[in-house]
């Protein structure tokens, strides 16, 4: 346009100085037109090259002619002559009034065109908000937060600050330029000024360099000899040594606010300032996702919050960039196996110390100390190993980590397990499948930030993971490609071109928001973040991609990387977060519209609720143990405790001791028997039985129905309580040896002080041998079939096997009515001859069951004998105080029962006070123990409380929870936007 105008007043100088104006000499061009002084232009007439003066037939005249004074003439017309007359001060004044117009236009068009060529200036002027990342956040605000006057007078004296700091005057000099950082139009913004018109004025390369100077005609003319490609090298350079200029100054300032951050965020021991830390933006936010990562766990879903999802084929670097974005080498390393075993999401956000915690851990991490780091990576390692299941190798389940530091850019980032190709031996069969779903699962969000990780010193056709992006995000609306190893791959690369072509992309098959070459390290483990930092922005400023306009300023290091998934995490947050919060706002009110209708007269309990009510309730019923009476667990005690050894009394010792002769041989038998019994199997039986009672009454109590206030709800949670307590619970061991002693005691006495116990023991006798009588009955009835009133009542029959067992029967009856004080076993001849007998009817027998039925029949006489013996022995009481002197009754029998049934009542009152004042206490401290450990294990209460209710309920509170810190958070995001 300034090429136009100049052209247009050279136009104007040239009819001006090739007009006579009826003078014959030349005007010089200078002295007419001021402009054509100060625009350099290619018309202006040299004093070598001079242009002859256009000569033309008609005379040109101007306002500016010098008109001379003649004589009127007379003009000849159609009619004959007229006189001329000279009107010269009308066209003196007609010839100024032209000039003022010439000049008004002029002036006018000047104004128009200096006011648009002003306008197109201030539009190719980028914005500046643009350039607010440059300043941190916290910077706009803390001349707000922060009164700088106060600051610098509460700051204690050097001597002091020196013992703290190792560079005062550093920090002093920071502190005394905080108000001057602070202020409007500081330095910085006019460097950024500065730097956004160096680079308008550069331009990019293939476009022409416009520069607006002063400079004279001559060094105009020596630019324009330069060559079009030398003049490109030369804004490259001069573009490059500017951006690293500005690179350098921001790394400065920003190591001077990381110092001043930590003098005015820390609280140090001498107060120089001290305030409360309100929770961050980021830290809220994360929370949010560790209440959505529970919640979708048990529905299997998947929230639709952002995220920033890392993926990448193996050791493409996909842990090296997350650890220059956190400036900490934090993760586990390996050469060329899988260290990234399960999904670990990296939460990054701004403090003033560098430190890393897990969610669900209290201790914190210095990074900035090795043996921390060293703590941490294996930390790290030992979770990962824990997560994985057994015959697997990668994990689903999310290892949460934080990492709080000066100057980190804020954000959400998840590392998954770098995705394969080929399973190697050691690994389980499914894990390529398994990580191509976890990895699917995390960017089928829409919402969720790819960056996909591609190693850029391998062939760009090994790729797995572009086709994977790809097929997530078809559009790449929401993906940012980044090349790794770049050093590398321009040493390997034959042509650079086709690393321009990824980061183009127009290599891969996949679109992306931004593509960025990054420099990780050299490879070396031991590596620091500051070398591996120099190491790249050293390689950048040496590179030909770079000095060959193949690679842009902005595409490279790994600070702009960070700075762009920054951007672009926050602006999907702020896009989707409240979609999201009213999502689950509907949610919620479809849960509490269902639990009104189903549940009105229920409080809203979830699960630890449910497990904190259950847990009193078991407590309550543990404690009613000591409830019981003395009497009902001596009954209960000795009732079991018979049953258990009657029949060891009846069959190993009364039975054999009954076939003696005479009274001594009985009373020495049964003393001897109950003497090994005692020693070994009595007091064991005894502690068997008493904790198998305690079982019994624990459980009565456990699962016993309380009316309308029993809640089925709680049933496999009791049940499973009192197995484990069942299970951990151990009798005391000293009891069965004070037990022995006990027993021993009671079983030796054979007084019998008055009738009543003589009564007693009668009836306790009677009441064994009518059980035992009726068991043998039942026996006999099995073995021979049923009797003719049954056949005929119910219609049955019997077997063969019945009918020779009934026969043999009748024949043995037969044999005790001859004899009917036979002894207990049969002798081989009158085996044979029963055998012979029914032989003779024609029922052919085997000798064993001869005398297995002489077994039951003999024992049916015996026990029917005893009880009338027992009949005999009521009033025999007397002749038991006498020694049964003189009488021929004797009642060894009476005595042996009584002597069983006194042990039998002390041995219950012994294990009662056992109980009551021992165990019952042992057994709810057991309880206590298994309570707390099933409260510890979430996965023990899910799925002991289970059912609609419960569900619907911890539904309800994790959607509170979710849509209460989601509101929490939109406000201050708000409230910081």
């Amino acid at each position: 346009m300034w090429r136009t105008r100049a052209a247009a007043a050279c136009v104007i100088c040239r009819s001006l100085a090739n007009s006579s104006y009826g003078i014959k000499r030349k005007s010089p061009l200078q002295n007419l037109h001021l402009v054509s002084r100060s625009i350099h232009h290619p018309y202006y007439p040299s004093a070598k090259f001079q242009r002859p003066p256009l000569r033309i037939s008609i005379q040109q005249f101007s306002s500016l002619n010098r008109l001379p004074l003649h004589k009127t003439k007379l003009l000849n017309v159609k009619h004959g002559y007229q006189s001329h007359r000279n009107f010269w001060l009308a066209r003196l004044a007609s010839r100024l009034l032209r000039v003022r117009y010439l000049i008004l236009g002029s002036a006018v068009g000047g104004g128009y065109t200096a006011k648009k060529t002003y306008e197109q200036w201030k539009d190719m002027i980028p914005d500046l908000e643009d350039y607010k990342w440059i300043v941190p956040d916290f910077i706009w605000e803390l001349d707000e937060l922060v009164d700088i006057e106060k600051l610098l007078k509460a700051l204690p004296d050097a001597d002091d600050l020196a013992k703290l700091m190792p560079d005062f005057d550093k920090i002093g000099e920071s502190l005394a330029s905080l108000k001057g950082f602070l202020s409007p139009g500081y330095n910085l913004v006019s460097e950024v000024i500065g730097a956004s018109d160096l680079l308008l004025l550069l331009g990019s390369p293939g476009e022409t360099a416009f520069r607006a100077t002063d400079q004279g005609y001559d060094n105009d003319k020596q630019f324009k000899k330069v060559s079009d490609k030398e003049k490109i090298d030369q804004l490259q350079e001069e573009l490059l040594r500017t951006q690293l200029k500005y690179q350098r100054m921001l790394e400065r300032l920003e190591k001077e606010n990381k110092e001043l951050r930590k003098l005015v965020l820390q609280r140090d021991d001498k107060g120089i300032h001290q305030r409360k830390l309100k929770k961050s933006l980021i830290d809220m936010y994360s929370e949010v996702l560790d209440i959505l990562s529970d919640y979708d766990a048990s529905y299997n879903t998947q929230d639709h919050l952002p995220r920033v999802v890392v993926v990448g084929d193996q050791s493409a670097g996909k842990t090296s960039v997350l650890e220059m974005i956190a400036q900490a080498r934090i993760f586990p390393r390996g050469s060329g196996e899988m260290m990234t075993r399960s999904p670990v999401k990296v939460t990054l956000s701004e403090g003033p110390h560098h430190v890393a915690l897990f969610k669900d851990s209290s201790r914190e991490f210095d990074l900035t100390k090795e043996e921390d780091l060293a703590a941490l990576r294996n930390e790290i390692e030992i979770r990962m190993r824990n997560s994985v299941k057994e015959g697997c190798t990668v994990s689903t389940e999310t290892i949460s980590l934080s990492v709080k530091g000066p100057g980190l850019q804020r954000m959400v980032l998840v590392d998954l397990p770098g995705v394969i190709s080929t399973v190697t031996s050691g690994m389980a069969p499914d894990t390529k499948e398994t990580i191509f779903s976890i990895s699917k699962a995390y960017m089928q969000n829409p919402n969720a930030i790819i960056l996909c990780i591609q190693d850029g010193s391998v062939d760009a056709e090994r790729s797995i993971v572009t086709d994977l992006v790809s097929q997530m995000d078809p559009q790449g609306k929401r993906t940012i490609f980044v090349l790794t190893k770049v050093d590398l791959a321009e040493k390997n690369v034959a042509s650079p071109n086709r690393i321009q072509q990824i980061i183009e992309g127009k290599l891969f098959p996949m679109k992306a928001l931004g593509y960025f070459a990054v420099v990780t390290g050299k490879g070396n483990s031991s590596e620091s973040i500051e070398s591996i930092k120099e190491y790249e922005e050293e390689f950048f400023q040496n590179s030909k991609l770079l000095k060959t306009s193949m690679l842009k300023a902005h595409q490279v290091t790994t600070k702009n990387l960070s700075l762009a998934v920054s951007d672009c995490f926050w602006k999907m947050v702020r896009e989707s977060v409240e979609q999201q919060a009213d999502a689950f706002k509907a949610t919620r009110f479809n849960l509490e519209t269902e639990w009104k209708n189903n549940y009105p007269r229920l409080r809203e309990l979830d699960r630890n609720e449910l497990f904190e009510k259950a847990k009193n309730e078991i407590l309550d019923e543990v404690i009613s143990l000591t409830q019981v009476t003395p009497k009902h667990w001596e009954e209960m005690l000795e009732k079991t405790l018979w049953e258990r050894v009657s029949t060891h009394v009846i069959e190993n010792i009364y039975l054999p001791a009954a076939q003696t002769a005479n009274s001594g041989t009985f009373n020495t038998t049964v003393d001897i028997k109950l003497k090994q019994w005692t020693d070994k199997q009595l007091p064991n039986k005894a502690v068997e039985v008493a904790w198998e009672t305690l079982q019994e009454e624990f459980s009565r109590f456990m699962t016993e129905k309380k009316g309308k206030e029993h809640d089925d709800i709680f049933d496999k949670l009791k049940q499973a309580v009192k197995e484990e307590t069942i299970k951990r619970h151990k009798w005391n061991e000293r009891a069965e040896d004070s037990l022995r002693v006990i027993q021993h005691n009671a079983l030796e006495d054979r007084s019998i002080s008055d009738k009543q116990q003589w009564d007693a023991a009668i009836h306790f006798m009677e009441e064994t041998l009518q059980s035992r009588l009726k068991d043998t009955e039942s026996v006999i009835e099995d073995m021979v079939g049923p009797d003719w009133k049954k056949r005929w009542w119910h219609w049955v029959g019997r077997t063969k096997e019945q009918n020779i067992r009934n026969e043999t029967k009748n024949e043995l009856e037969k044999l005790i009515k001859c004899n009917e004080d036979h002894p207990a076993y049969l002798a081989n001849d009158e085996v044979t001859t029963v055998r012979k007998n029914l032989e003779a009817r024609g029922v052919a027998v085997d000798p064993c069951l001869i005398k297995d039925t002489w077994h039951q029949i003999y024992r049916r006489y015996f026990l029917k004998s005893a009880l009338n013996h027992c009949n005999l022995c009521r009033r025999g009481f007397y002749y038991y105080q006498r020694h049964f002197v003189d009488s021929e009754l004797e009642c060894n029998d009476i005595v042996l029962f009584w002597r069983i049934q006194r042990m039998l009542a002390i041995t219950a009152n012994t294990l009662r006070q056992q109980l009551t004042n021992t165990e019952v206490r042992r057994l709810e401290k057991n309880v206590k123990e298994v309570l707390e450990d099933f409260a510890e294990d979430n996965e023990k209460k899910v799925k002991l409380l289970t059912g609609k209710r419960v569900q619907l309920a911890e539904d309800l509170k994790k959607v509170r929870e979710i849509q209460e810190k989601l509101e929490a958070f939109i406000e201050a995001l708000h409230q910081e936007k």
